[in-house]
């Protein structure tokens, strides 16, 4: 009789065990996962091209972008290049049909100049594009020091390889908080 209460608490303890940690163990991951499968992502920065906004190797959440027509002019977006086979993060300058006109560095929107105060070292860069529809022109902050749409065999990004928006640097702790 004995024996048998003894496997009866031996039995409790293992379902008490697997109920009170394997099962929200489990529960926990999985969520995580989905989060960041569907929700949100981390990204490294890969360059400075985007100093002083962000710095190479700061790290950052990444908001997951369904629906590429709500994103905004300004907008920081990591989309996928497939020039250089890897995710790059530059600020949205041009949408679908934009006239864009870079004139001694200065970036005009169908004939309206862009005030773009996150420019701290522009260049003297001069081009004409047109954006094509369902495409994305792209540059970066650090302008003299920047790969991007300018300067690409094809300067626009197509909208499915946009990955999401930048949200919030989380390192290093001293710039902790939104990224504008």
């Amino acid at each position: 009789m004995e024996e048998i209460n003894n496997q009866k608490k031996k039995n409790i303890n293992i379902r008490s065990f697997f109920k009170d940690w394997v099962i929200p163990i489990i529960s926990a991951l999985i969520i995580a996962f989905l989060i960041n499968k569907f929700l949100f992502f981390n990204v490294v920065v890969p360059t400075g091209s985007m100093i002083p906004t962000i710095n190479k190797e700061d790290k950052g959440v990444i908001s997951v972008i369904y629906n590429t027509k709500n994103m905004k002019r300004g907008d920081i977006i990591v989309f996928h290049s497939n020039e250089y086979n890897e995710l790059l993060i530059k600020r949205l300058i041009g949408l679908p049909g934009d006239d864009i006109e870079i004139k001694n560095g200065i970036v005009s929107i169908n004939g309206e100049e862009l005030k773009e105060d996150y420019v701290k070292n522009k260049d003297q860069y001069n081009g004409i594009f047109k954006v094509p529809e369902g495409k994305y022109f792209f540059l970066g902050d650090n302008r003299p020091n920047s790969a991007d749409s300018r300067y690409w065999k094809d300067h626009y990004v197509d909208s499915s390889d946009i990955k999401g928006k930048l949200q919030f640097r989380f390192y290093p702790f001293k710039d902790f908080g939104i990224v504008k």
